[in-house]
Protein backbone atom coordinates (compact mmCIF):
# COMPACT_ATOMS: atom_id res chain seq x y z
CA UNK A 1 0.00 0.00 0.00
CA UNK A 2 1.00 3.62 -0.57
CA UNK A 3 0.41 5.23 2.81
CA UNK A 4 0.85 8.78 4.05
CA UNK A 5 1.18 9.26 7.80
CA UNK A 6 0.47 12.79 8.99
CA UNK A 7 2.02 13.50 12.39
CA UNK A 8 1.25 16.59 14.48
CA UNK A 9 3.57 19.49 13.57
CA UNK A 10 4.90 20.17 17.07
CA UNK A 11 7.56 17.59 18.00
CA UNK A 12 10.01 15.49 15.96
CA UNK A 13 9.13 11.84 15.38
CA UNK A 14 10.14 10.08 17.57
CA UNK A 15 10.20 12.75 20.28
CA UNK A 16 13.24 13.52 22.40
CA UNK A 17 11.09 13.67 25.56
CA UNK A 18 7.35 13.51 26.14
CA UNK A 19 5.21 12.66 23.11
CA UNK A 20 2.93 9.64 23.14
CA UNK A 21 1.39 10.31 19.72
CA UNK A 22 4.81 10.89 18.19
CA UNK A 23 6.07 7.54 19.46
CA UNK A 24 3.03 5.75 18.04
CA UNK A 25 3.59 7.40 14.66
CA UNK A 26 7.32 6.63 14.72
CA UNK A 27 6.79 2.94 15.41
CA UNK A 28 4.00 2.72 12.85
CA UNK A 29 6.04 4.42 10.10
CA UNK A 30 9.04 2.15 10.62
CA UNK A 31 6.93 -0.98 11.06
CA UNK A 32 4.91 -0.43 7.89
CA UNK A 33 8.07 0.36 5.93
CA UNK A 34 9.74 -2.81 7.18
CA UNK A 35 6.74 -4.81 5.94
CA UNK A 36 7.18 -3.51 2.41
CA UNK A 37 4.64 -0.69 2.27
CA UNK A 38 5.48 2.58 0.52
CA UNK A 39 5.25 5.04 3.43
CA UNK A 40 5.62 8.81 3.46
CA UNK A 41 5.77 10.53 6.83
CA UNK A 42 4.74 14.18 7.10
CA UNK A 43 6.45 15.27 10.31
CA UNK A 44 8.56 18.12 11.72
CA UNK A 45 12.18 18.68 10.78
CA UNK A 46 14.54 16.60 12.89
CA UNK A 47 12.37 13.47 12.67
CA UNK A 48 14.10 10.13 12.12
CA UNK A 49 12.32 7.42 10.17
CA UNK A 50 12.78 4.57 7.73
CA UNK A 51 9.87 5.99 5.72
CA UNK A 52 10.26 8.88 3.28
CA UNK A 53 10.25 12.05 5.38
CA UNK A 54 8.57 15.28 4.32
CA UNK A 55 8.77 18.27 6.69
CA UNK A 56 6.32 20.84 5.30
CA UNK A 57 7.16 23.65 7.74
CA UNK A 58 10.92 23.28 7.71
CA UNK A 59 11.85 24.08 11.29
CA UNK A 60 9.58 22.90 14.11
CA UNK A 61 7.30 25.61 15.54
CA UNK A 62 8.65 27.40 18.62
CA UNK A 63 7.49 25.98 21.99
CA UNK A 64 5.13 28.88 22.64
CA UNK A 65 3.36 28.15 19.33
CA UNK A 66 2.26 24.61 20.24
CA UNK A 67 -1.45 24.38 19.52
CA UNK A 68 -1.41 27.38 17.19
CA UNK A 69 -3.94 26.57 14.42
CA UNK A 70 -1.97 28.45 11.76
CA UNK A 71 0.93 26.02 12.04
CA UNK A 72 -1.34 22.99 12.10
CA UNK A 73 -3.28 24.21 9.07
CA UNK A 74 -0.14 24.90 7.03
CA UNK A 75 1.28 21.50 7.94
CA UNK A 76 -1.94 19.64 7.10
CA UNK A 77 -2.57 21.44 3.80
CA UNK A 78 0.94 20.53 2.66
CA UNK A 79 0.17 16.87 3.27
CA UNK A 80 -3.32 16.75 1.78
CA UNK A 81 -2.35 18.53 -1.42
CA UNK A 82 -0.42 15.35 -2.27
CA UNK A 83 -3.38 13.10 -1.45
CA UNK A 84 -3.72 11.64 -4.95
CA UNK A 85 -0.24 10.11 -4.61
CA UNK A 86 -1.41 7.65 -1.92
CA UNK A 87 -3.91 4.86 -1.45
CA UNK A 88 -4.87 6.47 1.86
CA UNK A 89 -3.77 9.10 4.37
CA UNK A 90 -3.60 8.34 8.07
CA UNK A 91 -4.02 11.55 10.04
CA UNK A 92 -2.78 11.84 13.65
CA UNK A 93 -3.24 15.61 13.94
CA UNK A 94 -5.95 17.58 15.72
CA UNK A 95 -9.20 19.24 14.66
CA UNK A 96 -7.66 21.56 12.08
CA UNK A 97 -5.95 18.76 10.21
CA UNK A 98 -8.92 16.43 10.02
CA UNK A 99 -11.23 19.29 9.02
CA UNK A 100 -8.99 20.01 6.03
CA UNK A 101 -8.84 16.32 5.21
CA UNK A 102 -12.63 16.05 5.27
CA UNK A 103 -12.79 18.50 2.36
CA UNK A 104 -10.66 16.30 0.10
CA UNK A 105 -11.51 13.21 -1.94
CA UNK A 106 -8.76 11.07 -0.38
CA UNK A 107 -9.50 7.99 1.73
CA UNK A 108 -8.61 9.19 5.24
CA UNK A 109 -8.08 7.24 8.45
CA UNK A 110 -8.03 9.28 11.66
CA UNK A 111 -6.85 7.85 14.98
CA UNK A 112 -8.65 9.28 18.00
CA UNK A 113 -5.80 9.93 20.40
CA UNK A 114 -7.92 11.96 22.83
CA UNK A 115 -11.28 11.75 24.59
CA UNK A 116 -14.68 12.51 23.12
CA UNK A 117 -15.12 16.00 24.53
CA UNK A 118 -18.28 17.96 23.67
CA UNK A 119 -16.21 20.05 21.26
CA UNK A 120 -14.80 16.95 19.57
CA UNK A 121 -18.29 15.47 19.19
CA UNK A 122 -19.52 18.73 17.67
CA UNK A 123 -16.86 18.50 14.95
CA UNK A 124 -16.89 14.75 14.34
CA UNK A 125 -20.65 14.66 13.89
CA UNK A 126 -20.22 17.09 10.99
CA UNK A 127 -17.34 15.35 9.22
CA UNK A 128 -18.16 11.73 10.09
CA UNK A 129 -19.13 10.69 6.57
CA UNK A 130 -15.82 11.92 5.12
CA UNK A 131 -13.37 10.04 7.36
CA UNK A 132 -12.72 6.58 8.76
CA UNK A 133 -12.00 6.50 12.48
CA UNK A 134 -9.80 4.25 14.60
CA UNK A 135 -10.29 4.08 18.36
CA UNK A 136 -7.45 3.13 20.68
CA UNK A 137 -9.75 1.09 22.94
CA UNK A 138 -13.25 -0.36 22.99
CA UNK A 139 -13.97 1.93 25.92
CA UNK A 140 -13.13 4.99 23.86
CA UNK A 141 -15.21 3.79 20.90
CA UNK A 142 -18.23 3.19 23.13
CA UNK A 143 -18.28 6.89 24.06
CA UNK A 144 -18.40 8.06 20.45
CA UNK A 145 -21.39 9.07 18.32
CA UNK A 146 -23.16 6.24 16.47
CA UNK A 147 -22.67 7.76 13.01
CA UNK A 148 -18.87 7.53 12.87
CA UNK A 149 -17.42 5.20 10.24
CA UNK A 150 -15.19 2.85 12.21
CA UNK A 151 -12.14 1.22 10.67
CA UNK A 152 -11.62 -0.63 13.93
CA UNK A 153 -9.96 -0.55 17.33
CA UNK A 154 -6.16 -0.63 17.36
CA UNK A 155 -4.33 -0.56 20.68
CA UNK A 156 -1.25 1.62 20.98
CA UNK A 157 2.03 -0.26 20.80
CA UNK A 158 5.45 0.16 22.37
CA UNK A 159 8.97 -0.81 21.31
CA UNK A 160 9.65 -3.81 23.52
CA UNK A 161 13.43 -3.42 23.29
CA UNK A 162 13.22 -0.05 25.06
CA UNK A 163 11.94 -1.69 28.26
CA UNK A 164 14.18 -3.98 30.27
CA UNK A 165 12.46 -7.08 31.63
CA UNK A 166 13.34 -7.68 35.28
CA UNK A 167 12.00 -10.30 37.68
CA UNK A 168 13.90 -9.13 40.77
CA UNK A 169 11.84 -6.22 42.11
CA UNK A 170 12.71 -3.68 44.79
CA UNK A 171 10.55 -2.63 47.72
CA UNK A 172 8.94 0.51 46.35
CA UNK A 173 5.84 1.45 44.38
CA UNK A 174 5.88 3.80 41.40
CA UNK A 175 3.59 6.55 40.12
CA UNK A 176 4.15 8.10 36.69
CA UNK A 177 1.92 10.81 35.23
CA UNK A 178 0.67 14.37 35.32
CA UNK A 179 -0.03 16.15 38.59
CA UNK A 180 -3.72 16.31 37.83
CA UNK A 181 -6.93 15.20 39.52
CA UNK A 182 -7.54 12.85 36.56
CA UNK A 183 -4.30 10.98 37.27
CA UNK A 184 -4.74 11.32 41.08
CA UNK A 185 -1.20 11.19 42.49
CA UNK A 186 -2.72 12.06 45.88
CA UNK A 187 -4.57 8.73 45.85
CA UNK A 188 -1.31 6.94 45.01
CA UNK A 189 0.34 8.51 48.07
CA UNK A 190 -2.59 7.59 50.32
CA UNK A 191 -2.67 3.99 49.08
CA UNK A 192 1.08 3.45 49.38
CA UNK A 193 1.12 4.91 52.88
CA UNK A 194 -1.80 2.77 54.03
CA UNK A 195 -0.02 -0.27 52.60
CA UNK A 196 3.17 0.67 54.45
CA UNK A 197 5.20 0.98 51.22
CA UNK A 198 7.59 3.60 49.92
CA UNK A 199 6.40 5.51 46.82
CA UNK A 200 8.54 6.97 44.04
CA UNK A 201 6.80 9.55 41.82
CA UNK A 202 7.61 11.06 38.44
CA UNK A 203 4.90 13.71 38.32
CA UNK A 204 4.94 16.44 35.68
CA UNK A 205 3.71 19.94 36.52
CA UNK A 206 3.77 21.80 33.23
CA UNK A 207 0.92 24.28 33.49
CA UNK A 208 -0.73 26.45 36.11
CA UNK A 209 -3.57 24.01 36.71
CA UNK A 210 -1.15 21.17 37.45
CA UNK A 211 1.07 23.34 39.66
CA UNK A 212 -1.96 24.51 41.64
CA UNK A 213 -3.24 20.96 42.06
CA UNK A 214 0.18 19.85 43.26
CA UNK A 215 0.41 22.66 45.81
CA UNK A 216 -3.10 22.17 47.15
CA UNK A 217 -3.63 18.41 47.00
CA UNK A 218 -0.26 16.66 46.82
CA UNK A 219 2.37 18.73 48.62
CA UNK A 220 0.57 18.54 52.00
CA UNK A 221 0.77 14.72 51.77
CA UNK A 222 4.50 14.46 51.08
CA UNK A 223 6.80 12.88 53.65
CA UNK A 224 9.95 10.84 54.00
CA UNK A 225 8.17 7.82 52.47
CA UNK A 226 7.60 9.63 49.14
CA UNK A 227 10.43 10.33 46.69
CA UNK A 228 9.53 12.91 44.05
CA UNK A 229 10.95 13.63 40.60
CA UNK A 230 9.59 15.84 37.84
CA UNK A 231 9.39 14.66 34.24
CA UNK A 232 11.64 11.61 33.86
CA UNK A 233 13.76 11.03 30.76
CA UNK A 234 13.10 7.66 29.17
CA UNK A 235 16.14 5.91 30.64
CA UNK A 236 15.20 6.91 34.19
CA UNK A 237 11.54 6.07 33.64
CA UNK A 238 12.29 2.63 32.21
CA UNK A 239 14.73 1.89 35.05
CA UNK A 240 12.18 2.82 37.73
CA UNK A 241 9.44 0.85 35.98
CA UNK A 242 11.65 -2.24 35.87
CA UNK A 243 12.73 -2.04 39.53
CA UNK A 244 9.35 -1.15 41.07
CA UNK A 245 7.26 -3.75 42.88
CA UNK A 246 4.18 -2.32 41.15
CA UNK A 247 2.91 0.67 39.21
CA UNK A 248 -0.01 2.53 40.79
CA UNK A 249 -2.52 3.90 38.27
CA UNK A 250 -5.43 5.35 40.28
CA UNK A 251 -6.99 7.00 37.22
CA UNK A 252 -10.13 9.06 37.88
CA UNK A 253 -11.40 9.64 34.34
CA UNK A 254 -12.23 7.45 31.30
CA UNK A 255 -8.64 7.20 30.06
CA UNK A 256 -8.78 6.19 26.35
CA UNK A 257 -5.75 3.90 26.70
CA UNK A 258 -3.02 4.48 29.31
CA UNK A 259 0.35 3.75 27.69
CA UNK A 260 2.24 3.69 30.99
CA UNK A 261 0.41 0.50 32.00
CA UNK A 262 1.86 -1.33 29.00
CA UNK A 263 5.31 0.13 29.69
CA UNK A 264 5.24 -1.23 33.23
CA UNK A 265 4.03 -4.69 32.23
CA UNK A 266 6.68 -4.88 29.50
CA UNK A 267 9.23 -4.63 32.32
CA UNK A 268 7.48 -7.48 34.16
CA UNK A 269 6.00 -5.03 36.65
CA UNK A 270 2.35 -5.50 37.70
CA UNK A 271 -0.11 -2.62 37.59
CA UNK A 272 -2.70 -1.79 40.22
CA UNK A 273 -5.27 0.46 38.56
CA UNK A 274 -8.67 2.00 39.16
CA UNK A 275 -11.49 0.64 36.99
CA UNK A 276 -11.92 3.53 34.55
CA UNK A 277 -11.78 3.87 30.78
CA UNK A 278 -9.61 1.28 29.06
CA UNK A 279 -8.06 -0.11 32.26
CA UNK A 280 -9.96 -3.46 32.15
CA UNK A 281 -8.89 -3.91 28.50
CA UNK A 282 -5.21 -3.31 29.18
CA UNK A 283 -4.77 -5.25 32.44
CA UNK A 284 -5.48 -8.97 32.67
CA UNK A 285 -6.98 -8.76 36.17
CA UNK A 286 -5.35 -11.17 38.58
CA UNK A 287 -2.63 -12.09 36.05
CA UNK A 288 -0.74 -8.93 35.03
CA UNK A 289 -2.11 -6.69 37.79
CA UNK A 290 -5.28 -5.84 39.64
CA UNK A 291 -8.28 -3.70 38.69
CA UNK A 292 -9.87 -2.03 41.72
CA UNK A 293 -12.88 0.14 42.49
CA UNK A 294 -12.11 1.58 45.93
CA UNK A 295 -9.24 2.70 48.11
CA UNK A 296 -9.62 -0.36 50.33
CA UNK A 297 -9.33 -2.63 47.28
CA UNK A 298 -6.32 -0.67 46.08
CA UNK A 299 -4.51 -1.14 49.38
CA UNK A 300 -5.32 -4.87 49.49
CA UNK A 301 -4.14 -5.31 45.89
CA UNK A 302 -0.79 -3.73 46.72
CA UNK A 303 -0.29 -6.48 49.27
CA UNK A 304 -0.88 -9.14 46.60
CA UNK A 305 1.39 -7.96 43.74
CA UNK A 306 4.10 -10.42 44.81
CA UNK A 307 1.77 -13.28 43.84
CA UNK A 308 1.90 -12.36 40.13
CA UNK A 309 4.31 -13.80 37.56
CA UNK A 310 6.40 -11.09 35.81
CA UNK A 311 6.70 -13.33 32.75
CA UNK A 312 2.94 -13.22 32.23
CA UNK A 313 3.00 -9.42 32.21
CA UNK A 314 5.75 -9.28 29.60
CA UNK A 315 4.05 -11.90 27.40
CA UNK A 316 0.74 -10.03 27.64
CA UNK A 317 2.29 -6.85 26.23
CA UNK A 318 4.22 -8.72 23.54
CA UNK A 319 1.01 -10.28 22.28
CA UNK A 320 -1.38 -7.33 22.46
CA UNK A 321 0.50 -4.04 22.89
CA UNK A 322 3.83 -4.38 21.09
CA UNK A 323 4.75 -2.26 18.08
CA UNK A 324 4.36 -5.35 15.89
CA UNK A 325 0.83 -5.98 17.16
CA UNK A 326 -0.09 -2.34 16.51
CA UNK A 327 1.27 -2.41 12.95
CA UNK A 328 -0.74 -5.57 12.22
CA UNK A 329 -3.85 -3.88 13.61
CA UNK A 330 -3.43 -0.88 11.36
CA UNK A 331 -2.76 -3.02 8.29
CA UNK A 332 -6.13 -4.70 8.88
CA UNK A 333 -7.83 -1.34 9.40
CA UNK A 334 -6.38 0.00 6.14
CA UNK A 335 -7.52 -3.09 4.26
CA UNK A 336 -11.07 -2.65 5.58
CA UNK A 337 -11.11 1.00 4.54
CA UNK A 338 -9.79 0.36 1.04
CA UNK A 339 -12.20 -2.53 0.49
CA UNK A 340 -15.11 -0.33 1.57
CA UNK A 341 -13.93 2.54 -0.64
CA UNK A 342 -13.71 0.24 -3.66
CA UNK A 343 -17.20 -1.08 -2.96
Amino acid sequence: MRIALVAPPWYPVPPAGYGGIEWVVALLADGLTDRGHDVTLFAPSGSTTRARLVSPLGESPPPDAIGNPWYEASHAVSAYEHGDEFDLLHDHTGPVGVSIGALTECPIVHTLHGPFTPEALMLYSRIARHLWFVAISESQRSLGPPDLRWAGVVYNGIAMDRYQYREDKEDFLFFLGRADEEKAPDLAIEAARRAGRRLVMCATRKNERERRYWAERVEPLLGDDVEVYGECPHEQKADLLARAAALLFPIQWPEPFGLVMTEAMACGTPVVAWRNGAVPEVIDDGVTGFVVESMDELVRAIGRVGELDPRAARAHVEERFSAAAMVTGYERAYERVLAAERA
